[in-house]
């Protein structure tokens, strides 16, 4: 019984997030779909030769015929829609990668008008992606035809993830060239993008963009990463089904890792030589570009003189502006040249002799004030700045970014609080500045600090990755058993994780030491 979805990955992955959200608000209380607000389209899969659709395994004609669902127990049913879920999606987003192929990558209208290099720069090792995709696919709907009644699939997800799915990291690293290119190509090449348009507007692509299928890989595994964690909170704790997924889960993490550490190794070091070749220093010359250097956060606050009176406090003259350049490891305190183009260095210090004073407490006038004390500056000398930024949550990002050990209003998910507060995103959305978060539809995060103006930080429960994000992007979740959910499931898979590399590394210490001539 092999699948086809009769949609595109990108909608399945849109539909399936937005049905997350919906179950989340209907157990808060909240308006759902088909209750005042916009109905969510259904999600309509089909048999491959069959008119019959279907978005949930129990749909499938030979399960309700088979009888199952009146002997297997609530728990095993949403266990075997989980991993339903993994399969059709997969089929999905290989369907997407076919259309890439057919409609772009071997479409003589576009290809007669790109030169090879820029063919290598747009689609890199995209054949290599769908073989891969190919060969995964085959091996999950072989399990399906074995049996209706699935009986796994994390094992196939961890031997395609040893085997095969490398590729994924190659070609997520070189997404950053790509989007250069692809912006580089659009500008000087006008008769392909007057043929990417024209492509993009036909029917059988349903109004997405080119773009929209270049990024599909990274969107794949980031995704197959989430489905084997949701298998992994339904299985039966020390079964064997738990063992894969564990296996599957770790295999997947460390090529997502390995994919985000390579995009931000590239960037972070473009980044750093453009850095340094604005800079000029004044005295003491501080070396910027170190493979173990980062920025975390750049721009212009207003250095505060003279004596603070009211009256002073409203004058133009207090105000001095300077441009902070921070680094996971040194702080940069530039004034900008009349050009902008140049940066003087007028201070620096190292990152772990920074303190700050928030001086909010004081009266409105201060508000969106902060002291930055360091405590010994490139002069080995301690010296403080008053400084005095745009906003609130600006004067709050600037705070936990240059003393990030700095105690938030709310504890991290670490401390294992019941009822933290937690958000779910509604919009994606994408970071605009370093100390920033990129967050996707469904994304669970846990509240850090939240400012008046509208901005919070946060930590995405499923990776633990922390930054800023726009309130307008998410929704609180109000009930609380949800909350203690998240929770729970969030802390078993860091349980069953630590569990796993306790175990790897028990048995690395039990293996009989080797001789010199490699006999134990």
């Amino acid at each position: 019984m092999c699948l086809c979805p009769d949609v595109l990955y990108q909608e399945y992955r849109d539909t399936s997030k937005q049905q997350e959200i919906e179950q989340r608000r209907q157990r808060d209380g909240l308006p759902t779909a088909g209750s005042g607000v916009t109905a969510v389209p259904a999600l309509q899969l089909q048999l491959r030769n069959s008119m019959h659709s279907l978005s949930l395994w129990q749909n499938l004609e030979a399960v309700k015929d088979s009888g199952l669902l009146k002997t297997l127990e609530a728990k095993e049913i949403i266990l075997q829609e989980a991993m339903f879920e993994l399969v059709t999606s997969e089929a999905s987003y290989y369907k997407s990668l076919e259309l890439l192929e057919t409609h772009f990558l071997r479409n003589p209208v576009l290809v007669n008008t790109l030169s090879q290099s820029d063919m290598h720069f747009l689609f890199s090792n995209i054949e290599d992606i769908m073989k891969a995709s190919e060969r995964f696919l085959m091996d999950l709907e072989h399990r399906i035809e074995e049996s209706i009644l699935i009986s796994d699939v994390c094992d196939i997800v961890y031997c395609h993830a040893v085997k095969h799915f490398q590729v994924f990291i190659s070609y997520v690293i070189n997404q950053a060239y790509q989007e250069k290119n692809y912006r580089r190509i659009l500008q000087e090449n006008t008769l392909f993008r007057e043929n990417i348009s024209i492509l993009e507007n036909q029917p059988k692509v349903k109004g997405l963009s080119f773009t929209s299928f270049l990024i599909l890989p990274f969107q794949r595994i980031t995704r197959l990463k989430l489905l084997v964690q949701n298998i992994l909170k339904k299985v039966e704790e020390n079964s064997k089904r738990e063992k894969t997924a564990i296996l599957a889960h770790q295999e997947l993490e460390r090529i997502v890792k390995e994919c985000n550490e390579g995009v931000r190794k590239m960037s972070r070091t473009e980044e750093l030589i453009s850095i340094e070749k604005t800079l000029e220093f004044k005295s003491k010359s501080v070396p910027v570009i170190s493979h173990s250097r980062w920025l975390l956060k750049k721009g212009e606050v207003q250095q505060m003189s003279g004596p603070k009176s009211t009256r002073t406090m409203r004058s133009r003259k207090l105000y001095h502006p300077i441009y902070l350049f921070l680094f996971n490891n040194l702080l940069l305190i530039t004034k900008r040249s009349s050009s902008g183009e140049k940066y003087q260095v007028l201070d620096s210090c190292s990152r772990s002799m920074l303190r700050t004073e928030d001086l909010e407490d004081q009266g409105q006038m201060l508000a969106c004030v902060f002291v930055l004390k360091l405590l010994e500056n490139q002069e080995d000398r301690e010296v403080s700045y008053m400084l005095k930024t745009e906003s609130i949550s600006e004067k709050m990002r600037w705070i936990y970014a240059l003393t990030p050990n700095r105690r938030t209003r709310f504890l991290s998910t670490s401390t294992h609080q019941p009822d933290s507060p937690q958000v779910q995103c509604i919009q994606s959305y994408s970071s605009q500045e370093p100390d920033e978060l990129s967050v996707e539809m469904a994304d669970v995060l846990h509240i850090l600090e939240c400012t008046d103006d509208g901005w919070m930080l946060g930590e995405r429960l499923h990776d633990g990755e922390r930054g800023w994000f726009p309130i307008r992007v998410v929704e609180r979740i109000m009930n609380a058993e949800v909350r203690a959910q998240n929770l729970k499931e969030c802390q078993r898979i860091q349980q069953v994780q630590e569990g796993a590399q306790g175990a790897r590394a028990a048995s690395r210490g039990r293996r009989p030491a080797k001789t010199r001539n490699g006999n134990a």
